[in-house]
């Protein structure tokens, strides 16, 4: 099934924060804090906005990528380390990044994406609609995913009680939604907090009851996310039920996943950073909400874990993996 478009809020107006504007600038310099790859999806389809937008790495763009892992001082290492490489914008993929950026400088930009946390709650925006200082982007609300995905599962796996959820410091907030709401779904759910790097997710299994093994709940953080091949594959290893939140995961053979496009976000954040390189008030840039989400069942997967996958629910999925 043809997956659905992701759709953003579309600032339209001839004299709005998005308008068209000059040409591309002679040159742009882009910070980003990461533990992702350069090639994974949602940076590749970062990297290819940039590109329809008329930036050309050396030539008239220069990205910095680094890794907070492989500075000596973490987080803020890397975004100081960014600043003393002079960029004009910081794309902030974690809270961290936005908490160090705005510490370590008064001027900069910065793009959030703000998948873990609340900006509003925090502080680091005054509204949605008009920001306000020097931070906006994407903001995605998770309460109301908790919710569906519950839901969905409930819907898959009809006779399922008790299930397990991994989640870590960034993902605190989504485990806090989604276990305030569980008892509602009939469902007993076990909550284990990763730590330290690489996680033992075997051990993590093993800390449940037995009855909460066979149903797995992985919110959206970055260590997850990098780890979504390995999650996919350690979850078909122990034959156990998975929800992911992004389709990457169901591409790596997760069963179900429901959550927005994730490189559509990062193709929207490259927007971003093109309108703010154009001169665009980052006070008055709106921050973007996803409004429509993907469903997406790995068939061949519930066919290897003996799950039949009720029609209604293939029928409503964006797309199913045969």
């Amino acid at each position: 099934m043809r997956r659905r478009e992701f759709i953003m809020l579309l600032v339209t107006a001839a004299t709005g924060p998005f308008a068209a504007r000059a040409q591309s600038p002679k040159s742009l310099h882009v910070g980003i804090v990461t533990i992702q790859s350069r090639t994974t999806p949602i940076y590749s389809a970062f990297d290819q906005r940039l590109r329809e937008l008329g930036y050309i790495e050396g030539q008239n763009l220069v990205t910095e990528y680094l890794n907070p892992e492989k500075q000596a001082e973490g987080v803020p290492g890397a975004i100081r380390e960014l600043l003393r490489r002079k960029v004009d914008i910081i794309v902030a993929p974690y809270e961290s990044t936005v908490k160090a950026a705005i510490a370590a400088s008064d001027t900069v930009p910065v793009v959030m994406i703000g998948t873990e946390y609340d900006p509003l709650a925090r502080g680091y925006v005054k509204s949605l609609a008009r920001p306000g200082g020097r931070v906006t982007g994407v903001f995605l609300q998770q309460i109301e995913l908790a919710s569906k995905r519950l839901q969905l599962l409930k819907d898959a796996l009809p006779s399922f009680e008790a299930a397990t959820m991994f989640w870590d410091s960034p993902s605190e907030y989504q485990w806090q939604a989604t276990s305030s709401i569980a008892a509602p779904f009939g469902l007993r759910l076990a909550g284990v907090e990763l730590t330290g790097q690489p996680y033992d997710y075997e051990a993590a299994l093993a800390s449940v009851p037995e009855d909460h093994r066979r149903t797995l709940i992985i919110p959206i953080a970055p260590a997850f996310y990098r780890d979504r091949e390995r999650l996919a594959q350690f979850c078909l290893q122990h034959r156990i039920a998975s929800m992911f939140a992004a389709r990457e995961f169901a591409d790596a053979g997760g069963l179900v996943s429901y959550g927005p496009d994730f490189p559509a976000i990062f193709r929207r954040v490259a927007d971003y950073v093109d309108s703010i390189a154009k001169g665009a008030r980052v006070a008055d840039l709106p921050v973007d909400q996803p409004t429509k989400f993907e469903l997406v069942i790995n068939l061949r997967t519930a066919k290897a874990l003996g799950i039949d996958i009720p029609d209604k629910l293939s029928m409503l999925a964006n797309e199913v993996i045969e």
